[in-house]
């Protein structure tokens, strides 16, 4: 039985999965003659109530996959977080497991109070987007300049709400 569990984003398998996923980024882009960049995530954008990053473990209790979210501005809809990250080993994908991180990142959004989602990604990666699509993400247009992006998503998860102070 797999498990999530939520990590430091610099612990040290979750930063091994992270290196694993930007060398893979690397190595993608540069087949399609695209240059990657790489930018390891800051711990502290990843802790609750800022965000939070789970690490998924597969049924020998290795780390296999991860994924966060981190707080942006409020957007149209409100409180608003980012999918970040979301990554699975190679051998274990087409197991659901991407639903799964997913669901979960979903989850903790809506404990946070969230009411929307976001994310951006490489029209390249083709799998991810069809994820993205069955779990309810829409495109929207850029909100923001990361250099590795040539597409944007949402999901509104509600209206209205308050904004939660950070401390």
């Amino acid at each position: 039985m797999v498990t999530l569990r939520p990590s430091p984003v610099d612990a040290a398998d979750a930063h091994e999965l992270l290196a694993e996923y930007f060398r893979s980024r690397t190595q993608g882009f540069a087949e399609i003659d695209v240059s990657y960049t790489t930018t390891f995530p800051d711990p502290s954008a990843f802790e609750p109530p800022r965000g939070v990053f789970i690490v998924l473990d597969d049924d020998e209790g290795t780390a296999v996959g991860c994924g966060g979210i981190r707080r942006l501005p409020p957007g149209p809809h409100g409180t608003r977080y980012e999918v970040k990250h979301l990554y699975l080993r190679p051998q274990t994908r087409g197991r659901g497991w991407g639903r799964l991180v997913m669901d979960e990142l979903e989850s903790r959004a809506r404990e946070l109070g969230a009411r929307e989602l976001v994310l951006d990604t490489h029209h390249s990666l083709e799998a991810a987007a069809a994820l993205y699509a069955r779990t309810g993400f829409v495109t929207i247009p850029r909100y923001n300049d990361n250099p590795n992006a040539s597409r944007w998503y949402s999901k509104v998860l509600g209206e209205g709400g308050v904004e939660p102070a950070l401390p």
